[in-house]
Parts: C-alpha cells; structure tokens; sequence
C-alpha cells in the first residue's frame, strides 16, 4: 500500500524552477510521494499468508497546466513521465488484533521522465524514492479491511537545479485505510484512502503540505475477469510553506477516473487500467496508463 513512490508512482515531478518564474503550483513540483491511481480491483485487500511480487509499470502525459481557479495557464507544457515499480509484500502468519500482519517495500527502480514548460526543457531518470510499510489485515467472505503506515525515504536522485527528478528529497509519512466489499454475486466495491504528512526539503527550505487522496473502484467479478471503473481522488489539506511562510493559493486538487480490466490466470495475475483527469486545481491536467502484474509464490 504507498503502497507506493509512492510509485514512491507518482512521481517525483521536480518543476521547482516554474515556481520562480510562473508562481507556485500545489506541493513541491507540483506532484506527490504516493503515485495517485496504482490501486484498483481489490484495492482494500491485503493477500493472505505468503510472498507476492507486484510489478507497477505506468506512464503519464499532460500538455496542460491548471491554476487555482481552474482555468488552463497559457503556457506551452509538454511532460511524459515512464514509471517502474518493484514491490515485495510478505504476509505473515502472526496476528494482531485478530488481523494478519504484513510488511513490504516498493522500489521505483526506473522513473524516466520529460518536460517542457515555458520555453524550458529538462529530461532525468533513474531510482527513485523507496517505500518501506507496514499493514494489518482482516478478512471474512465478503470483506476485506486494512490499516497501514507508509514512510517513504529519499534515496532518489535529486538536484534542486535540475528542472526535474526522480527523487522529492524529503519523507514522507502516509497512514492507509482500506475497505473491499464483495457482495454473494460477484459485484465489488473498494476504496483505498491515505493521509500525507512531509518532511521539508532541506535544499529547497520548502515544505509540502498535508494530503488528503484516495483509490476508489466498482466492478464485476464474472470467472477469472474482473472488469469496473475507478480511479483516484487527491486533494491537498494544509498550505505549502517556503522558508518557513505559507504559499497561498497553491494548494493541489485532481479527479481521476477510467475503465480497469484484472485476469487471473493460477498463481499469477494481470491488470490494466486508464484514467482521465478532471476537476484539476494547481497541477497538470493528463492521462495516465497503468499495467499490474502480481505473481504469488
């Protein structure tokens, strides 16, 4: 769960230097530790006893940059970001409370990423930011409930020069909840929600406010096919802060929303989903595109 750079996806999108030269634009570079939309089909459940390998593979495009009021900036904005995510979840056999304890890691192992903004291009790859978590997992015929802590650990590369980077240079701390509910006939509904709080960047002397942001889906499970909709929910709670004052009028907000498709085939399993962003308040406007490959050893 950060479950995710959180993929550490998304995405360490470092546009720092836009903050000088068009204002500033929701949290630090505009985007966030945990990669908003990873979850999806059981998106509140956590594996019974045993090892799992995920594989996150994800791209995201925008040519489209959206200020407080909602309205596009008229500036010229190209960015593709290529997303690669290893994570290790191991679910024990002990209990808590009643519920399974697991631990996990989500390694970004390859963001490569490209924008141009305003006449200036920037392009940067590499490790990102590394997750480390711990969940507690209940389960019964229908539903499927967690809670979780996230603390994601700067080890990706950074540069406060640089236009862009893999790495955020600072921690951050995500609490999760999560809930999937099954009913007898195969309809199902989940949702995956998190708090964010952010250290400050020590090279920037900026800090990044507190998230609020949520995974969501509502599908049909017919034989080995799971098919719904969903997507996510971000919305930034508290100002961003830079060299100790407050950034108004900058906090984050986006909708996404789009079609996911699961088949499990044995021990192994793979989905794709598309989501579209709406309702966008200062950050990129786009697309994104995921594929998930889970195999249970």
């Amino acid at each position: 769960m950060t479950v995710f750079r959180k993929i550490a996806l998304v995405f360490a999108l470092s546009i720092f230097a836009m903050i000088s030269t068009m204002g500033a634009f929701a949290s630090e570079g505009g985007g966030s530790s945990y990669p908003n939309g990873a979850e999806a089909v059981m998106a509140g459940a956590v594996p019974p006893p045993g090892f799992y390998f995920v594989n996150y593979t994800n791209y995201y495009t925008s040519e489209k940059l959206v200020n407080n009021s909602g309205d596009e900036v008229p500036v010229n904005l190209k960015l593709d970001v290529l997303a690669n995510v290893f994570r290790f979840v191991y679910t024990t056999d002990k209990k808590l409370l009643g519920g399974f304890i697991t631990v996990q890691t989500l390694i970004p192992v390859l963001l490569d990423m490209e924008i141009e903004i305003a006449g200036m291009k920037g392009d940067n790859s590499g490790l990102g930011d590394i997750t480390l978590g711990t969940v507690v997992a209940w389960h019964s015929k229908n539903w499927h409930s967690a809670v979780g802590l996230d603390i994601t650990v700067p080890t990706g590369k950074y540069d406060k020069d640089d236009l862009i980077n893999p790495g955020r240079n600072y921690y951050n701390i995500e609490p999760v909840l999560g809930y999937t509910y099954i009913t007898d006939g195969g309809y199902e509904a989940s949702i995956k929600a998190m708090y964010d709080f952010n250290t400050e960047n020590d090279d920037t002397n900026y800090q990044t406010g507190q998230e609020f942001h949520f995974d969501y889906h509502a599908g049909y499970h017919f034989g080995n096919w799971v098919a719904g909709l969903g997507g996510y929910y971000y919305k930034q709670i508290t100002d961003d802060e830079l060299n100790g004052a407050k950034v108004i009028d900058n906090k984050g907000q986006v909708l996404g929303y789009g079609p996911a498709v699961k088949y499990q085939y044995k021990n192994m399993s793979f989905t794709a989903k598309y989501q579209k962003e709406t309702m966008v308040r200062n950050r990129t406007e786009g697309d994104k595109f995921w594929l998930k490959f889970i195999y249970a050893f």
